[in-house]
């Protein structure tokens, strides 16, 4: 703004003329000044001094609706110009002009230092806010490898808990097989001997007569159940001498096992299970 605004310079000075002539002008204004002064203080003088408590408002009243007319004229009266001069009036356009200068130019400095300081502040803000963005975006990433890693936990003890959840089942799975494998194997020893010769029976069929050791009814079951559960696309068990005919013939009749369809020297165990 400050090149917008031309140097005034004080370089032309008011003629003499002008000078004595504003000099005259203003000692009539005093002068009238000092007129208006007396008079006041003459009127003053004579307000008369009486202890009348009506008439000294009444008077009051009146001093005071006199000066409000006259305030109010004062007020409406335009301003009389102090010089005719054209030299006068320019020095004094020139004096004012270079106040309004002056005065703009220090607002401008103003203003210009503010947006200075606010432009820094600016910077200051959006580095601040920068750097809020950055935190923002570790912390963001911290807490999802965070929550990854408890999910990954989670699962892990999960994994755990069920994998221990099912080595505990079969356990006790085991141990129950144990306890109806030894149940099963009293039952049976109890109500199904060997033959009273000592569980051995003769081989015949051949010049010399052999001596063949007979297996329980348990043995027999235990294999064929083994059988089955180990291969169950095969499951077939070959009947040799130490079967027991009876205990095949118990085992055949009661559906407990089943001969092969097309050898009779073996037989599997009936698949309760499927």
């Amino acid at each position: 703004m400050a090149e917008y605004l031309p140097e005034i310079t004080t370089e032309s000075v008011c003629p003499v003329e002008a000078k004595e002539e504003i000099i005259d002008e203003c000692e009539s204004i005093w002068k009238q000044m000092e007129e208006c002064q007396s008079k006041l203080m003459l009127l003053e003088m004579e307000t008369p001094q009486t202890s009348d408590a009506k008439l000294s408002f009444q008077l009051t009243m009146m001093q005071m609706k006199a000066l409000t007319a006259e305030h109010n004229q004062w007020q409406n009266r335009s301003p009389e110009i102090i010089s005719t001069n054209p030299d006068v009036l320019v020095s004094l356009g020139k004096e004012e002009l270079q106040k309004v200068k002056n005065h703009l130019e220090m607002v401008l400095s103003t203003v210009q230092s503010k947006n200075k300081q606010l432009e820094e502040d600016l910077k200051r803000e959006q580095q601040w806010h920068e750097e809020q963005e950055q935190l923002l975006y570790a912390f963001n990433g911290t807490e999802e490898k965070a929550n990854t890693q408890v999910e990954q936990l989670s699962q892990k003890s999960l994994n755990i808990r069920a994998f221990n959840e099912l080595q505990n089942k079969m356990l006790q799975l085991k141990i129950y097989k144990e306890e109806l494998l030894n149940a099963l194997g009293g039952f049976l020893a109890e109500h199904f001997p060997l033959p009273e010769n000592g569980g051995s029976a003769k081989k015949k069929g051949s010049s010399e007569e052999l001596s063949v050791e007979l297996i329980t009814l348990h043995e027999i079951l235990e294999m064929l159940i083994n059988k089955l559960m180990s291969t169950p696309h095969e499951p077939y068990v070959k009947i040799n001498d130490s079967f027991w005919p009876p205990y095949i013939e118990l085992l055949l009749r009661y559906g407990i096992a089943l001969r092969h369809p097309e050898d009779t020297k073996r037989m599997r165990l009936e698949a309760f299970h499927m």
